[in-house]
């Protein structure tokens, strides 16, 4: 990894030999040496996985508004931020003793599971993120000569459907959700904005895969399925 890292900034550096100047005219975004040894599609990867992240980010906080009784099973101490460091720091730490070692969508089976009692909130997410993670090829940043696979886009695209569904649907002995995500308030206000969080993200996949599709000129498998009944895809 490390030699790889070297070829593309040796290439950026022969490219910079050979420009007259690299001045950044005032209002426009930064020139950054790196950007030269990405391609535009480099460049639009780097900018779903910072918005992936960023979505990913304010889910994590919402959720745990909604559930606090989640952070509560957490190592005592631990707070919101603790858990996004957790989460999404870099280099991303994959293995959580709390979740028994697991991570991206192996860890989805203990949000659901009725004898867990760790925090769901951190299992869903360290299932979604990692998830995420995974069809970048853990990847945080592109360059000219990685490439991304349209079908661990689509699949995590799809993923994330059934993990709605899910958490909708399938209750706890007592009755009660796994995790709270939509409702209704005191005041009969109905809340979306989980909705509309998760629905950004399936955006943001589908149109990645399908980015990655047309360069490569191979298609992406849309199988039909049923959100009730199929297992988990693979990335």
């Amino acid at each position: 990894m490390i030699q790889k890292r070297t070829l593309y900034y040796s290439l950026a550096f022969l490219c910079i030999l050979s420009l007259t100047g690299c001045s950044t005219p005032a209002g426009d975004r930064p020139f950054y040496i790196k950007n030269l040894a990405k391609s535009d599609i480099d460049l639009v990867a780097d900018a779903h996985i910072d918005e992936i992240n960023r979505l990913s980010r304010e889910l994590t906080i919402k959720l745990y508004q909604r559930n606090p009784r989640e952070l509560a099973k957490a190592p005592a101490g631990t707070s919101i931020d603790d858990r996004l460091a957790l989460i999404f720091n870099t280099p991303r730490i994959i293995n959580h003793p709390e979740l028994f070692y697991r991570y991206g969508i192996d860890s989805f089976p203990l949000v659901f599971d009725p004898n867990f009692t760790g925090d769901r909130v951190f299992a869903l997410m360290i299932g979604i993120s990692g998830m995420f993670h995974a069809a970048y090829n853990y990847q945080d940043q592109f360059f000219l000569f990685d490439s991304l696979d349209q079908q661990k886009l689509y699949n995590s695209a799809r993923n994330l459907e059934i993990i709605i569904w899910r958490l909708s649907h399938l209750k706890l002995p007592s009755g009660e959700p796994f995790l709270l995500t939509n409702g209704v308030s005191d005041d009969g206000i109905f809340n979306l904005s989980f909705e509309r969080l998760f629905g950004k993200m399936i955006a943001h996949q589908d149109m990645m895969a399908r980015i990655i599709s047309d360069k490569t000129n191979r298609t992406v498998n849309k199988a039909f399925f049923s959100l009730a009944t199929t297992a988990l895809f693979p990335i």
